[in-house]
């Protein structure tokens, strides 16, 4: 079998990536391990079949994609967070992750580890496979080093003993401050709701106008006084006749106006208008359809709908936008993604002219563009080979990590430029990401398995893990404090700010049981994956 395995490696990868799933699937106490399984399930078989070696460029590979879909998909709620947000996030982020780097400076004297150890306890306590592999490449491109390969094994193998730990440090961390704190989720959440809109559970109803307080006056005015956030679609006058509002349309008694929100908004517009009720109105196409239309025409993409001036051309109402499994109200600054699923009310001709216009197409908006992305990767690639001097004539490179990632991040927010649409359609980038993140982790532990059964049979990595004990408890809990009492961020949006892996994140999201833990994770997470690809490098560059 080992013979088998070193003449067919790909057949080993994709055989770790398979049963590494299967582990990862298994729910212990709440928590699994997720994809982050096939790096241990891959050091079992690096173990068994040591002779099995993993093409280099394989690694490569999978890190630069698995960071580029990262920041592709993340650029627009990165520049976002910063413009709603001003410095706060930015300057936190920093000041917590220069705090666990601090950590991990302090265990390296105290425990007198080797550079190598330090760094891998440092990406492991923090479970950041990136900027492991970010180090590793470091490490290769060393010169004058007897051995590189045993550097880069040690810090994986420190890694190795430490990302559990990295996973389970955040999750005490959150089950202990909840508490201390008193932490009321649902409260938290509803005073969120104007600011961070999660958890539409979008439904629709039909709201007869009986309020004589409100008649005659335009839809403009109601919504700046009222504040609502829906969408109406058609109405019904009282004489019977069907039609699209507009902002300049007023309602008088007896109207029945279809409003698209969650119950709780439309309950707010019924209050004000008249009352809800049982009406055909939802179901009337006799003049106006309901269709839901891919966007897969990359002129259109990148734009908002509001650019678009969609009502001078045809008569229609945009109600709602799907993006992978969210459903959002459609709004005049909604940016159109490739694979978003517009839902149109409009005349049955219109939907047709929409249709084309839109492009409308599943394979078109599935497609993924060879020219944009190979382009955006190839400038990534070019930042990651300047080579940066820092102060105490330290030579640094952001490398096959750090290039992508933050070429990424301003591709993401652009979307376009010019012709050449960047962002990639949502299904897409899925699959990318975790192609990439599955290359990477099989590689990473199939080539280390040798030294960490090595490390486990010398008893070395007790103090190794340790450390990542010390690192990844102390930096959420004070991530916590800080953030929540002294930042006064919502301590439901700190815990996606604490999650650096997916199981994290899912832990997070089953104690707050709504979705503003993934408003934080947004956030923080390009920040967070920039600053640890950088602080791992100089960590291994100092500490040597």
């Amino acid at each position: 079998m080992e013979l088998f395995f070193s003449e067919n490696p790909l057949v080993l990868l994709f055989v770790v990536a398979a049963v590494g799933y299967l582990v990862g699937k298994i729910n212990f106490l709440g928590v699994s391990l997720g994809v982050a399984a096939i790096l241990f399930v891959g050091l079992a078989f690096g173990a068994m079949f040591p002779a099995a070696n993993i093409p280099e460029i394989l690694f490569k590979l999978g890190l630069v994609i698995f960071v580029y879909s990262i920041g592709i998909g993340s650029g627009t709620a990165f520049f976002k967070s910063i413009k709603a947000n001003g410095s706060r996030d930015i300057v936190f982020g920093i000041v917590m992750l220069t705090i666990s780097a601090a950590l991990a400076v302090a265990i390296h004297y105290f425990f007198n580890f080797d550079a190598s150890t330090t760094t891998g306890i440092y990406t492991g306590s923090t479970t950041n496979t990136p900027a492991l592999a970010a180090v590793i490449e470091q490490i290769n491109q060393l010169k004058n080093v007897v051995s590189p390969s045993s550097l880069s094994e040690r810090a994986v193998v420190a890694y190795s003993f430490t990302y559990p730990m990295g996973v389970m440090g955040s999750i005490i961390a959150i089950l202990l401050l909840e508490r201390v704190f008193r932490i009321d989720y649902a409260a938290e959440k509803s005073s969120l709701k104007n600011t961070y809109p999660v958890d539409q559970d979008l439904t629709s109803a039909t709201v007869e106008i009986t309020n004589l307080e409100n008649t005659e006056t335009s839809m403009r005015d109601l919504f700046a006084k009222y504040k609502w956030n829906v969408i109406f679609g058609r109405f019904g006058r009282s004489d019977g006749q069907i039609e699209l509002p507009n902002w300049d349309t007023k309602f008088f008694v007896g109207d029945q106006v279809m409003v698209v929100g969650t119950k709780e908004e439309i309950k707010q517009v019924a209050a004000v208008l008249g009352k809800r009720v049982d009406s055909k109105l939802s179901y009337d196409r006799s003049e106006y359809d309901v269709r839901r239309i891919f966007v897969s025409n990359p002129r259109i993409v990148g734009k908002s709908l509001a650019e678009l001036n969609l009502d001078r051309k045809y008569n229609t109402v945009v109600t709602r936008i799907r993006r992978g499994d969210v459903d959002m109200l459609a709004k005049g600054n909604t940016v159109l993604e490739l694979g978003d699923r517009v839902r149109f009310v409009a005349r049955r001709n219109d939907l047709v002219e929409l249709s084309k216009y839109f492009g409308d197409s599943y394979y078109e908006s599935s497609r993924l563009n060879l020219f944009s992305f190979g382009l955006g990767i190839a400038l990534g690639l070019l930042l990651g080979t300047v080579e940066f001097t820092l102060p105490g004539n330290i030579n640094f490179k952001l490398g096959l990590a750090g290039g992508p990632i933050i070429v990424s991040l301003i591709l993401g927010a652009l979307q376009r430029t010019g012709p050449i649409v960047w962002s990639l359609p949502y299904s897409v980038n899925v699959t990318l990401r975790q192609l990439g993140l599955i290359i990477l982790l099989a590689v990473i532990g199939i080539k280390s398995g040798p030294a960490f059964v090595a490390s486990v049979i010398g008893g070395a990595g007790l103090l190794v893990f340790v450390g990542g004990v010390i690192i990844s408890l102390v930096t959420a809990i004070l991530t916590f404090v800080i953030g929540y009492k002294i930042i006064k961020i919502p301590f439901t949006l700190l815990l996606g700010i604490v999650a650096n892996q997916p199981a994290i994140l899912e832990f997070g999201l089953s104690r707050a049981k709504n979705n503003l833990p993934i408003i934080g994770y947004t956030m923080i997470f390009p920040i967070s994956l920039v600053l640890k690809i950088v602080y791992a490098q100089l960590l291994f560059l100092i500490l040597s």
